[in-house]
């Protein structure tokens, strides 16, 4: 292969490959990283000095594998870092908050593998790792898993023998607050123009109890001030008027 004064820049990957592998081979036959780096083609002397290292450690596949920089963090560090991330609090990694951020993620494989990544690095790495922005689905701590196990298994099925053969309806009730800027919904929008909502200044909020059904059918009705035993009993009285038939509630 014939290499003239000038070409260095301009040469393809592969060929770069194949006079990093010969500079290196050199280097380890005794030649000194500065006269190595005179040749045609080569990069900078500091560049042909620390060739050698990679060599030395993991063989000549380290250095076929390819001129630059490898990937970082690495396939295997990508593994244990997605495993952290998915499998933990960062809470319970001496983090300050529950949800992870890019910059937590950039602190985490500085303390853990000290290597120091830009942020905007940081914030790509979760996407290679298959992973996505969710908005975590919230569970009381005081729930018993062994309990929810119990009426998942032995105590609905039971229920919902009973309705069948009652030829009744199952509903799920349950309260929740409306506040009148809340908005949960998504639309579609040019990316980088959000879309503006107008609302009123002027905020407040509701009372809701609803009702839905295995297969999910919804009834509901709002009122204002807190929750009474008499509101409960006049939606089940609006359950059953709508509804063929009894419901179990």
């Amino acid at each position: 292969m014939t290499v003239r004064e000038n070409d260095g820049p301009k040469l393809d990957h592969k060929t770069l490959e194949v006079v990093r592998v010969r500079a290196v081979n050199q280097v380890q036959a005794g030649a000194r990283p500065e006269d190595v780096a005179q040749a045609p083609a080569c990069t900078a002397r500091r560049s042909a000095g620390g060739w050698p290292v990679p060599g030395r450690r993991a063989g000549r596949a380290a250095d076929e594998a390819g001129a630059g920089r490898p990937p970082r963090p690495a396939p295997l560090q990508m593994r244990w870092l997605r495993g952290l991330i998915v499998g933990s609090d960062p809470r319970q990694l001496q983090f300050g908050f529950a949800l992870w951020t890019r910059e937590m993620v950039r602190e985490l494989i500085r303390r853990e593998s000290g290597v120091g990544l830009p942020a905007v690095s940081a914030g790509r790495l979760p996407a290679r790792m298959g992973l996505s922005p969710q908005r975590p689905a919230c569970r009381a701590c005081q729930q018993d898993s062994e309990a929810v196990r119990r009426w998942e298994q032995e105590e609905y099925p039971a229920i919902a023998a009973r309705a069948a053969a009652a030829g009744a309806a199952i509903c799920f009730a349950g309260e929740a607050g409306i506040r009148s800027g809340h908005h949960a919904g998504t639309t579609w929008a040019p990316v980088g123009q959000t879309p503006v909502v107008t609302v009123t200044g002027a905020r407040f909020s509701v009372n809701m109890i609803s009702a839905v059904t295995p297969k999910g059918a919804m009834r509901f009705a709002v009122f204002d001030g807190t929750s009474t035993a008499a509101g409960f009993i006049a939606f089940c009285k609006g359950l059953l008027h709508d509804a063929p038939g009894p419901v179990y509630t």
